[in-house]
């Protein structure tokens, strides 16, 4: 059998236990270590034989792509989207332009489109293909860097920062940290970032933020949120956008997975008005579920998308605007999983996918409400739920642990309001409502256990 055939073969036999698979992964990652660390070989081994020694890493894997992990919203990849990530890597080649890749940079073209019309952005926005939502908020943030220091006269892509007129940067106070990396590389540290009050689940105040804008002078971005990480929440974006119209600052939405919920007619109006906003980030392989790894990040403004993020050099083609969208030019074809995607799942699959476990997540809250001692901690508005057991944190931790013991489910642990909490995250398109009905009995088994047993350490 030739090598591609076995891996196919593999993959199709892991995909085929995830439903049933035990979730956490069986072997830690000393036991992995030991039998992975020898010296360098001397002589290179047999294809096979390394695969078959990677396809035996599989038990300390966590089942990230089943329909029972409920951690970190990691979507698991749509079949359809594996095979066109296989093809990806089989092509083997970059993807920062039409000279390099011709279908490539048309199926971006098309891939990118068919985004804008889903998420109701602006039809001439540019998009870029990035890792994930750090690198996607860094390319909106590098395009509103420039347009307001433009604006103020400074050209930051010649001149630096030493000596810029500062620049005000206005966030929630649930900002995500992916956002707040960003702003550090580029150059503006967390110190000087001004944290507008949130409401109690985790949207930002629209009212101070306008109050701040007014009392301020000089450039500013501001930064909103669609989808808070542990509630879900998406920031009021209508009195958000017009306050930072009239104070002529740029906004900047981290959408990495909230912003999806513009796709969903029945969920729209959560993210009602962010199509006026200046630059997006999101990331695919959250609620398109395609593979690991792929952010995208959009921009309204051309030049200033354009002159954040250009690249010259003697051997590359100018004419070529591939280099103008992102940091990389050594890029994967992220795109071609994103074109399969919405091809296969259409505009009435996509908004399904969004619905259906937005449903999940209000069915686990509702299943776990009548649950003796547990509480659901925040109002579900998109696919996240806040539990908190026995109104101790200490409980709520070893429920967490039992549960991940047990490989029923597996999902992680949040401070929300100063306490301790169990996050439970829905955006896989194979978890099934027999599924959540599955993770509940869980829970309910672990918070048992959890009373039975000593204390956590």
């Amino acid at each position: 059998m030739g090598l591609l055939h076995r891996t196919a073969q593999i993959a199709e036999e892991y995909l085929a236990l995830l439903p049933d698979r035990r979730v956490g992964a069986s072997l830690g990652f000393e036991d992995v270590l030991a039998s992975l660390d020898t010296p360098l070989p001397e002589d290179g081994e047999d294809a096979e034989d390394v695969l078959d020694a990677l396809a035996a890493l599989e038990p300390g894997m966590n089942a990230t792509a089943g329909p029972r992990y409920f951690g970190f919203v990691t979507g698991g990849a749509l079949p359809v989207t594996v095979a066109a990530d296989w093809l990806v890597a089989t092509w083997d080649g970059p993807h920062f332009g039409r000279i390099v890749s011709p279908a490539g940079a048309a199926v971006e073209d098309v891939a990118s489109r068919w985004l804008l019309e889903a998420l109701k952005l602006p039809h001439d926005a540019r998009v870029g293909f990035v890792t994930g939502a750090t690198m996607a908020n860094l390319v909106g943030l590098a395009a509103a860097r420039h347009r307001v220091l433009a604006d103020a006269g400074w050209d930051v892509e010649e001149q630096g920062l030493t000596s810029a007129p500062p620049v005000r940067v206005l966030v929630g106070e649930e900002v995500h940290v992916s956002l707040l990396k960003a702003l550090r590389l580029l150059g503006f540290g967390s110190g000087g970032v001004l944290r507008i009050p949130a409401d109690g689940n985790g949207a930002m105040q629209p009212g101070p933020l306008a109050a701040a804008l007014r009392g301020g002078i000089g450039p500013a971005i501001v930064c909103a949120q669609a989808g808070n990480v542990n509630t879900g929440a998406c920031d009021p974006f209508l009195p958000i956008v017009a306050a930072a119209r009239e104070a002529g600052a740029w906004l900047h939405v981290d959408g990495a997975f909230g912003l999806w919920a513009a796709a969903s007619p029945k969920l729209a109006a959560l993210v009602a008005g962010a199509d006026g906003a200046d630059s997006w980030a999101l990331d695919a392989h959250k609620w398109l579920n395609v593979p690991y790894d792929c952010g995208v990040a959009i921009v309204a403004d051309a030049e200033a998308h354009t002159a954040a993020m250009s690249a010259t050099a003697d051997y590359l083609l100018a004419a070529d605007d591939g280099l103008t969208k992102t940091p990389e030019m050594s890029r994967r074809g992220r795109q071609v999983p994103v074109y399969a995607a919405l091809r296969h799942l259409g505009r009435s699959g996509l908004a399904a996918l969004i619905e259906r476990n937005c449903a999940q997540a209000s069915r686990l809250a509702a299943t776990m409400a009548g649950v003796e001692g547990a509480e659901v901690l925040n109002d579900i508005v998109l696919n996240q739920v806040l539990l908190r057991f026995d109104e101790d944190d200490e409980r709520t931790a070893r429920v967490i642990e039992e549960l991940q013991r047990s490989g029923e489910a597996w999902l992680g642990g949040t401070t929300w309001h100063g306490v301790h909490a169990a996050r439970v995250a829905f955006s896989n398109w194979s978890t099934s409502d027999d599924d959540v009905d599955r993770l509940a009995s869980a829970l309910e088994a672990a918070l048992a256990a959890a009373r039975a047993g000593s204390p956590v350490r």
